[in-house]
């Protein structure tokens, strides 16, 4: 007899968030579950790896436990999350007198293995790891070089997951920009790729 797996909470984000505000402490665990890689990458994304983007997931998260009361449907939940994350990044850049990533290392933990496909069986050689190894940096890359505006789109996009409407109120522009930010970040990343290969 094989050994039991732990049932997935199959309930939605905002129906979790609601069971939360009622006193569902381990709704919150499920929705962290859930979302903590995503937010983290999108704020490693934003301010790098000097310390900064701990901090503000910590905030961000602390921000949601007291906002638990108020909260409301309005909107899916990881778009009222990364709208939390939003604000909380301008407020940072704000008081810190900096502007989104100065400078990002590759890093080599797996949270970030930012778009890279999952490897087909004969993948697992080693010089093909090397490889997908350098693809990923050179991505990562790729994404960092983006004008703000258009990395934070394709972040939110790609690694929040994101409609364009939910981007669009996340931050504060029309449909159409985030459509437009899209387009030439998707771009740009398909040219840096094709140099690369």
């Amino acid at each position: 007899m094989s050994p039991r797996l732990p049932e997935q909470d199959l309930r939605t984000d905002e129906g979790l968030m609601l069971a939360y505000r009622n006193g569902d402490a381990a709704a919150f665990e499920v929705l962290y579950g859930r979302w903590r890689r995503q937010l983290f990458r999108y704020l490693v994304h934003q301010c790098g790896q000097d310390g900064a983007s701990d901090e503000l997931f910590q905030d961000v998260w602390l921000r949601v436990v007291n906002a638990r009361q108020q909260y409301e449907v309005s909107a899916p939940f990881h778009a009222w999350l990364f709208r939390i994350a939003h604000n909380r990044l301008v407020d940072y850049w704000r008081s810190t007198n900096r502007s989104p990533i100065q400078d990002m290392s590759s890093p080599d933990d797996e949270e970030f293995d930012f778009m890279v496909t999952v490897p087909a069986p004969d993948d697992t050689r080693p010089d093909r790891q090397a490889e997908r190894k350098e693809q990923a940096a050179h991505l990562l890359a790729a994404v960092q070089s983006l004008p703000d505006a258009q990395r934070e789109t394709f972040i939110l996009a790609e690694d929040g997951g994101l409609s364009l409407e939910e981007i669009a109120s996340v931050m504060e522009v029309g449909r159409e920009t985030v459509k437009s930010r899209l387009r030439y970040a998707v771009g740009k990343l398909r040219l840096e790729l094709s140099k690369w290969r």
